[in-house]
């Protein structure tokens, strides 16, 4: 299945409620994991020790929450584009919650609902929730009210 095409900013606030996708499975794995470790500098053993790891209640490492939520534009990408706008910016996260570890080996993807398109000086703020499931699963790993700005074109 293709992207969703929302075409212009009248499209964009009629679809307030309606989903805009599933992004395909991604695989978590160490080395990914431990890249953004490096990347961000937080190598806390829970996400970077397999060993040590092993002796938790999870069985191994999992993924940061920060990992998870950076996946975000990712998958975004994937799912939907907003087309007949001058350009759109990343304006922040209203909430993010993380309910359950990511295992590393796990697989994730992400749902997006656009749950608000609000009218702002030029353009339409825009909140996406984000909601971050494992395969097999029962509850999220993350959930996120993404917030972006698209002005018009």
């Amino acid at each position: 299945m293709g992207a969703t095409v929302i075409n212009g900013l009248d499209d964009l606030k009629g679809r307030v409620g309606q989903e805009l996708g599933v992004s395909d499975w991604l695989e978590v794995t160490q080395e990914a994991i431990n890249a953004f470790a490096d990347a961000t500098g937080d190598h806390q053993w829970i996400h970077v020790d397999p060993e040590r790891a092993k002796e938790t209640p999870f069985g191994g490492t999992i993924a940061h929450g920060l990992y998870t939520l950076s996946l975000g534009p990712q998958f975004s990408y994937a799912l939907f584009e907003v087309t007949g706008v001058a350009f759109g910016l990343n304006y922040g996260y209203n909430k993010v919650r993380y309910p359950a570890p990511l295992p590393v080996g796990s697989k994730v993807r992400m749902r997006a609902t656009l749950t608000a398109a609000d009218d702002i000086p030029g353009g339409v703020q825009l909140t996406v929730t984000q909601t971050f499931e494992r395969e097999g699963g029962d509850k999220p790993v993350c959930v996120a009210e993404s917030v972006s700005r698209v002005y018009g074109g």
